[in-house]
């Protein structure tokens, strides 16, 4: 399912170097164990891209994640404390933007999924013009069997209800964690869960009319080492999960969510004085049901109250959309200049490199 496209942005370096510019990031929390294979299986020879660059965002390990992942080659950005998910997945993003990363790839540090399959998650993106893929665990002809039908069952209720906020969606899998996105995409989201950010970024993209699209991909269904620190408790996942879907839509969509409230309130308010209405048809009398009058009453102040409160939240939505425009035009400024610092620094040391190999 693809909603409006959304222009990607051009390479920074321009016709210096050939090819876009792939930054692959990786949220870890004590992740010695896998680490260092999952970089250096990362392919580093993609057909359209020029430079593959690995980031790790250490979300407060106390193991040696941080020391094995710059051991193979990657940049380590610590946080000094376990922040979450969410926190660490804005860290990436705004270091993969400064290093002048045209195409981002989000993928988990645990071995879950397979770094061979970048080239196909980001080729939408490359070829097709799609602002953000995602990696289906459900498509296709790939089983996840080993799931335990609980987290099955979770995953396609959190698929209708996303699909449903989006207006009518087909994604068959909203929760994976294996995600790439434009430079244009990543300038223009704005999250603001820290437990989780997989659900609220479709409904964040789908307000902003971004191109969406999703691979079907093999994925291990079970973690060789750790578990989840996600979805390690069903219940626990869902309350937070739903929080955040409720709080994006009443961001996003302020008229419907408010507006459905008004609505709801309006029915209820209506049937009771209609239900009290029809026995003092047929009694000539309320009682045993006067207090239904008092109830309804309050249901109908209420739905004017919430009537009123759907068209100034749609005011302030429209402020916000102003404000997030000047905010991606903010970013892109910061960013690029911060990127356009980044490859001077990369060509000049290449430069020297070469000097140094064709004097020796």
């Amino acid at each position: 399912m693809a909603t409006t496209s959304a222009n990607n942005s051009p390479s920074l370096r321009g016709d210096v170097l050939p090819g876009k510019r792939l930054v692959v990031m990786m949220p870890a929390l004590n992740e010695e164990a896998t680490i260092a294979e999952v970089i250096e299986a990362i392919p580093r020879q993609i057909e359209g891209v020029g430079s593959v660059k690995v980031v790790v965002i250490d979300d407060g390990s106390t193991d040696r994640t941080a020391e094995l992942a710059e051991s193979v080659g990657a940049k380590v950005v610590r946080h000094t404390v376990n922040r979450g998910v969410g926190a660490a997945l804005a860290t990436g993003l705004g270091c993969a933007l400064g290093l002048g990363a045209d195409v981002i790839v989000n993928m988990d540090s645990d071995g879950q999924f397979n770094p061979a399959d970048i080239p196909a998650l980001i080729r939408p993106i490359l070829d097709e013009g799609y602002g953000f893929v995602t990696c289906t665990r459900f498509g296709g002809t790939h089983s996840m069997d080993e799931m335990p039908p609980a987290k099955r069952w979770g995953n396609r209720m959190m698929c209708r209800i996303v699909n449903a906020m989006i207006g009518g969606g087909n994604f068959t899998d909203v929760s994976c964690g294996f995600r790439a996105y434009s430079r244009e995409t990543a300038l223009r989201l704005v999250l603001f869960g820290k437990f989780t950010y997989t659900q609220e970024m479709f409904i964040d993209l789908a307000s902003k009319n971004v191109a969406m699209t999703e691979v079907a991909l093999p994925v291990r269904a079970v973690r060789e080492h750790g578990e989840s620190r996600v979805a390690n408790s069903l219940v626990r996942y869902a309350r937070r999960a739903s929080l955040i879907l409720v709080r994006s839509m009443r961001d996003t969509r302020p008229l419907t969510f408010f507006g459905l409230v008004a609505i709801l309130l309006l029915l209820v308010g209506i049937g009771l004085f209609g239900f009290v209405a029809v026995w003092w048809v047929y009694t000539g009398r309320t009682s045993p049901w006067t207090s239904l009058l008092t109830l309804g009453t309050s249901c109908l102040v209420a739905a004017i109250s919430s009537g009123v409160m759907a068209l100034l939240a749609d005011q302030i939505g429209r402020g916000r959309r102003i404000q997030e425009q000047t905010l991606y035009f903010q970013r892109r400024q910061y960013y690029n200049e911060m990127a356009r610092e980044a490859v001077a620094e990369e060509l000049a040391m290449d430069a020297s490199a070469s000097k140094f190999s064709s004097l020796g």
